[in-house]
């Protein structure tokens, strides 16, 4: 073999070599999931704020500051990125209550006022910017529940009243009236996490006994269905949250932020008709504890929340069909 022959053959080889590795790298650095700051909110940094989102705008209620318990209402233009401060909410100042949105109206309830627990219940209307009063809670007074609607009511459950609970109340909004709802054969908890999709509700993660929770429910308004559970051998790790946020976006949910052994920016993406779970590219705002989430039909939102003492105002948009970008 003469020797121009030989040279070819090694420079096509190592051409080939380095094309494969290159491919590979691009391979590993493609991964979908990007996070976009967005403007930062107008009002004092908070935790434990309630949100809820009506047609194209987020709302977010009450809250703690490190200094204060809260009870202002913002309003969040979702297609324009920008803040409106409305009616202040009329009831006593809180953190840890829990909200839904129903037939173009929002909803809040429960708490913690530093001193006392709560059951009282309010009503949004955003076309007259004004709060009413509801019928109390059916439950006992408490904080750190969950509240989602799905089939047309809303469902408040779990939390902490002096101990986990793990009763679930049904509001009925044309009625004013609650009932327990029956059947949920998980564990108490509080500072669950909670996100709809295509009206069910899926819940899990919470703490218990100074344990996290690793069972995992759907629920569609009338049966409870035990999902694969959070520390199950088949997923790559193990999901141990307390105090995120859950949200949903394009048909999958996402848990993000919140407490695992320490405060997290770790993002988890879970497939209804699949029932698993895959880790996404992580929050790019700093890991956080106790943030709050706006869910539209085409964009979502992780916002607010705490580390330590230290209480933050920033707004972040997740796009899932986009490569992750750090620098945008």
């Amino acid at each position: 073999m003469n020797v121009l022959k030989k040279s070819s053959i090694l420079f096509f080889t190592i051409l080939s070599i380095l094309l494969v590795g290159c491919s590979n790298d691009d391979d590993d650095s493609d991964e979908y999931g990007n996070w976009v700051e967005s403007s930062s909110f107008d009002g004092d940094s908070r935790g434990n704020a309630v949100s809820f989102t009506i047609g194209t705008k987020g709302y977010l209620v009450t809250g703690y500051d490190g200094d204060d318990y809260l009870s202002d209402t913002w309003e969040y233009n979702s297609e324009d990125d920008y803040w409106i401060q409305k009616a202040d909410f009329p009831g006593t100042a809180r953190s840890g209550a829990v909200g839904f949105a129903l037939n173009g109206k929002g909803y809040i309830g429960t708490g913690y006022d530093g001193s006392n627990e709560l059951t009282d219940f309010w009503e949004y209307n955003p076309d007259t910017n004004q709060w009413t009063q509801k019928a109390d809670f059916g439950g006992t007074a408490r904080y750190g529940a969950i509240g989602f609607s799905v089939n047309g009511n809303g469902y408040i459950g779990t939390g902490y009243d002096g101990s986990e609970q793990k009763d679930f109340w049904k509001y009925d909004a044309t009625a004013n009236t609650w009932e327990q709802v029956v059947g949920f054969g998980g564990q108490k908890r509080q500072n669950a996490s909670v996100f709809v999709i295509d009206d069910i509700a899926y819940i899990g993660t919470g703490i218990h006994n100074g344990s996290v929770e690793y069972d995992f429910y759907s629920f569609d308004g009338s049966t409870w269905t035990a999902l694969t559970d959070l520390n199950d051998d088949d997923l790559d790790e193990t999901i141990t949250y307390t105090s995120s946020t859950g949200f949903s976006l394009n048909g999958k949910g996402y848990l993000a932020t919140g407490i695992s052994g320490s405060v997290t920016n770790t993002c988890w993406e879970y497939t209804p008709y699949a029932d698993t779970w895959e880790e996404v590219p992580y929050f790019e705002g700093s890991s956080r504890q106790d943030a709050s989430a706006f869910s539209f039909d085409t964009k979502a939102f992780v916002l607010m929340g705490r580390s330590s003492n230290y209480y933050f105002d920033d707004v972040w948009e997740f796009r899932p069909d986009e490569l992750e970008n750090e620098d945008d």
